[in-house]
């Protein structure tokens, strides 16, 4: 059993939550959770998501955690030790190349809408010291969709944020980031939650989010509920598999693991808690989410109320730094495979995955523009590829993720990662979750995506 892996060590416990939690929470957390919990029944489906979070994303996390912490590599080669070590077939590497897959993916779409998000704070930086500001979102938004130009650009800009990160290494590098950025996240979400207790709508907040409404626990729903858990938690894509590789023996997997599901939850609680007084309190529709919302309906509020320009650049300085933690997540799988087949160093292997993700990008950057009329089985290129890589190859990863732990791994290899002093009933209530109920519950969601029912 490997002690330390050769890209570098958390240097405790709390390094890795906050990196788990920062991989975790993203563009997604800060609007789309807040978003579906009051569309699903508010309080129900929160109780349902909390209960998908125990059967389906904790369990695939102490499975990422478990094989990346006993491999101690890149999650294709620690799939790779771990398959010889049990005398499985070496076919369980192509798990690693699928999640290294997916980020890549991911990370290429990723970044471009990042790097909407840092246009508009520049955009309020520029207003805060006296610039123009912005007086129609709509067209504001619409001429940055159509500039290839400056989508471009941006996209950049954020490309090589994320590369200057994860070049330095785990320590200099990604540990260094996220104990500066998630203390900022979460001192933004405090401001901007204060700002909307302020405003007098925060229980409307509450009753919107919250509100129990029964009838609307059905199937769909629950599957709804489902999937989030499983995305949430960036599972899938081996980039919890790869921070895990980084986590000292010593380290109770179960409590960190439950440690980053709490905080990831949390987090995008309060952004809610945050957001929809403001929207509320402007007579903003709160249905309209996505995109719509964030980039043409809240520029109309901040436009409107005290402190607007402030709290405009604060909350796109939030959406940054969450994109920001997510995409250096999304980045070390693949870097960390080339640092141990090639013989590019560190810096290298960085820029390189940075290049061919920027290049790849460039495909999402020009479906708003240059290939607006091209379409990939009714989907336009960019959604094509989040379609892809989020609702095929991550629940695909997941399963397979499920399958490995649970099946081929001995229950010595599991016992010892978990924790040998783990009570038995605990241990054999995570295999059975593991073995049975996470496969048949992701394979619930991926029929669900397909439109099965």
């Amino acid at each position: 059993m490997k002690t330390s892996s050769i890209h570098g060590m958390w240097s405790s416990r709390l390094a890795f939550v906050l990196a788990a939690t920062g991989s975790a929470v993203g563009l997604g957390n800060i609007w789309r959770f807040p978003y579906i919990t009051s569309e699903n029944g508010g309080g129900a489906f929160v109780l349902v998501y909390l209960i998908c979070i125990a059967l389906v994303g904790l369990p695939v996390m102490f499975s990422e955690i478990v094989i990346g912490r006993r491999g101690r590599m890149s999650p294709v080669n620690s799939m790779r030790e771990l398959a010889d070590d049990v005398g499985a077939s070496r076919a369980w590497m192509g798990l690693g190349f699928l999640g290294i897959l997916a980020g890549f993916l991911i990370l290429s779409f990723y970044s471009v809408v990042a790097g909407w998000t840092l246009h508009y704070g520049f955009l309020y930086l520029k207003e805060l010291f006296g610039g123009a500001g912005i007086t129609d979102p709509n067209a504001t938004f619409g001429a940055l969709l159509a500039n290839a130009g400056e989508l471009t650009f941006w996209h950049g800009v954020f490309m090589v944020m994320t590369v200057g990160v994860v070049a330095l290494g785990v320590e200099k590098g990604l540990e260094r980031a996220v104990g500066i950025l998630m203390p900022v996240l979460f001192v933004l979400l405090l401001i901007l939650l204060l700002y909307g207790v302020s405003t007098g709508h925060f229980m409307d907040a509450v009753a919107f989010m919250f509100k129990p409404d029964w009838s609307q626990v059905s199937g769909g729903m629950i599957v709804t509920a489902m999937g989030q858990a499983f995305f949430t938690l960036s599972l899938g894509m081996c980039a919890i598999m790869t921070y895990g590789a980084y986590l000292p023996s010593h380290v109770h997997v179960p409590k960190v693991g439950t440690a980053v599901a709490l905080s990831d939850t949390a987090v995008a609680l309060i952004a809610g808690l945050a957001i929809f007084p403001v929207i509320i309190a402007f007579g903003i529709d709160p249905g309209s989410g996505g995109a719509g919302l964030i980039f043409t309906s809240l520029p109309l509020a901040f436009a409107e109320m005290p402190f607007g320009i402030a709290y405009g650049m604060a909350f796109f300085l939030l959406l940054s730094v969450a994109a920001w933690t997510s995409a250096i997540s999304l980045m070390e799988p693949a870097v960390a495979y080339l640092v141990e087949s090639t013989n590019l160093s560190r810096k290298s292997a960085a820029l390189t995955v940075a290049v061919l993700g920027w290049l790849a990008g460039l495909a999402s950057v020009f479906s708003f523009n240059i290939w607006s009329e091209v379409s990939v089985g009714g989907k336009s290129v960019m959604d094509a590829i989040e379609f892809l890589a989020a609702d095929i190859m991550l629940p695909i990863g997941g399963l397979l993720t499920a399958i490995f732990a649970g099946w081929v791994l001995s229950k010595t290899i599991t016992r010892e990662e978990l924790d040998d002093k783990m009570h038995d009933w605990a241990f054999k209530g995570w295999l059975w979750l593991t073995r049975i109920v996470t496969p048949l519950l992701i394979l619930v969601v991926m029929a669900g995506i397909l439109g099965v029912f």
